[in-house]
């Protein structure tokens, strides 16, 4: 026991030496947003000004994340700890390739997004605070990839949550309200269970920094139970990226909002979930994560034939994309089931060209809807004839997200038909190539009925508006992405094959959180 009085040297558990200034790179993803956001706040009487901003500060964020990534790649995983504690008692953020790629995509997207909204967004929503809610979707969805601790992977996955209920619900239609009910409803249980599963894993290891918890899982074994813990967070992250059985609540939400919204949901949220079960599952609790393989596998099955027939059975363009993410949801779990370098780099690869894949088919769902009058198909007819322009992107669009050459989605595919075979695991590669190919269909009858299709009877063919070149833009940016990882694929394999590695070996990690050896 203490001395009344007596001095204690907390000195060992200090970081003594200055943060190097290249270290500050780490934050600034999540910074820079945070700051911008204030900001925006803070001139709430100058919209005019906001679109502008944000637009900038995001074009911003794409530098800082490239240059992050680039030193990741060239120097491996690197770290940073907060408020002067040495980890684990500090809160790090510990950057590595799988993070930093993340990291970097999701940033593109999202300034994309923003010059697609510079036009549609009016006045009201501006009003309302769009932008920053934006902003701080995207400090919430950096933090996430970057945060080295499960408590603040937490935090951040509310930060993110609680900005996207603003955008789900502004405009504030019926549908809207409806969908963010159940948005947020499911949404909330999901988040439950991630902290009564976090408060569990403390309470077995004492700590919740990640390098930390990589290195005593390993050692402790059949004392604790590992395997209760890694069930929780299956169920709470498979809820947050839409995963069969718990998906239900996306396809009830994400045609609500205005097409941008969708975009950003769409192409970034469910991602966050994948992410965080490749750290969890993969990192942390490996063995664990393979006696779960089985489970995983079968979930992934049903996520994708679900959500490829869930597109086949819709009218409405914006429910079409929406069960496309659930679909390729199952795509990216297959990775993680079939495990090894192979699958994992699979499963990497097929998020990075989901996050602009399905963001650019919800903004050319508004593209459409611009052009032709309406999202549905049963009122579409002639955009061939009145738009060439969005027709060609229409078709490249389709092409990647349905997996087909030259578009982006080939290539993941390829990896994880291979992976799945040489596994034996062959549900999974026969559930790849079926949903694939009923994504195709789903995406064809677009292209016969809103496209090729001249005209309906009792129906004005095309409505004749004028599309957003802001919005085109945005399209043609994201398009050209997709063809870049379609027509090159070896740096996006060699990154995500670099990912993987991190995620199977993860001392690396662990010197870049402990560059001494141990942890607390």
């Amino acid at each position: 026991m203490a001395v009344q009085g007596e001095i204690i040297d907390k000195t060992a558990a200090m970081i003594a030496a200055p943060v190097p200034a290249a270290d500050w790179l780490v934050i600034a993803p999540v910074l820079l947003p945070i700051l911008a956001g204030a900001v925006l706040l803070m001139i709430r009487h100058s919209v005019r000004w906001h679109a502008v901003l944000s637009v900038a500060v995001l074009a911003v964020l794409v530098g800082a994340n490239g240059l992050l990534l680039r030193r990741v790649l060239a120097e491996g995983p690197v770290s940073m700890t907060m408020g002067s504690w040495l980890p684990p008692f500090g809160i790090s953020f510990t950057v590595d390739a799988l993070g930093a790629v993340f990291s970097l995509t999701a940033s593109i997207v999202a300034v994309c997004c923003c010059v697609s909204s510079v036009r549609d967004v009016d006045a009201t929503g501006r009003r309302y605070g769009f932008y920053p809610f934006l902003l701080l979707m995207m400090a919430g969805v950096s933090g996430a990839f970057l945060t080295g601790d499960v408590f603040n992977l937490y935090v951040w996955f509310e930060v993110f949550l609680i900005s996207s209920f603003g955008l789900l619900i502004l405009g504030s239609e019926k549908s809207q309200i409806d969908g963010a009910t159940k948005y947020a409803i499911l949404n909330l249980v999901g988040t439950t269970l991630f902290l009564i599963a976090t408060g569990y894993l403390y309470g077995t290891f004492g700590t919740l920094n990640m390098a930390d918890l990589a290195t005593k899982a390993g050692q402790i074994g059949d004392a604790a139970p590992l395997m209760t813990l890694a069930s929780l967070f299956l169920l709470a992250f498979a809820m947050k990226a839409a995963a069969f059985p718990v998906n239900f609540w996306l396809p009830a939400s994400y045609h609500t909002p205005p097409a941008i919204t969708g975009a950003l949901f769409g192409g970034l949220l469910t991602k966050v979930g994948i992410y965080a079960l490749l750290r969890i599952l993969v990192m942390i609790f490996a063995v664990e994560g393979v006696a779960l393989a089985g489970v995983i596998g079968w979930v992934a099955v049903a996520t994708m034939l679900l959500g490829a027939l869930g597109a086949l059975a819709q009218s409405d363009i914006r429910r079409i994309a929406g069960f496309l993410v659930i679909s390729g949801v199952g795509t990216m779990l297959a990775g993680i089931a079939l495990g090894g370098n192979g699958g994992l780099s699979g499963a990497i690869f097929y998020a990075l060209h989901s996050m602009p894949a399905l963001s650019a088919l919800y903004l050319l769902g508004g593209l459409v809807r611009q052009r032709g009058g309406s999202f549905s198909l049963h009122q579409l007819s002639g955009l061939y004839g009145a738009s060439p322009f969005l027709t060609l992107l229409a078709f490249i669009i389709s092409l990647a997200v349905a997996g087909l050459p030259p578009g982006s989605g080939l290539w993941p595919k390829v990896m994880l038909v291979r992976a799945a075979l040489d596994s034996g695991a062959w549900q999974i590669a026969a559930a790849i190539l079926l949903s694939g190919f009923l994504a195709t269909i789903a995406l064809g009858r677009v292209f016969i009925l809103a496209f090729w299709r001249t005209e309906i009877a009792g129906v004005q063919a095309v409505a004749g508006g004028s599309m957003s070149i802001m919005g085109c833009c945005a399209v043609v940016i994201l398009t050209l992405a997709m063809l870049a990882m379609g027509v090159m694929p070896e740096p996006f394999v060699r990154v995500s094959g670099t990912a993987a590695s991190g995620l199977l070996d993860a001392s690396s990690y662990v010197r870049a959180v402990f560059p001494g050896g141990g942890g607390s």
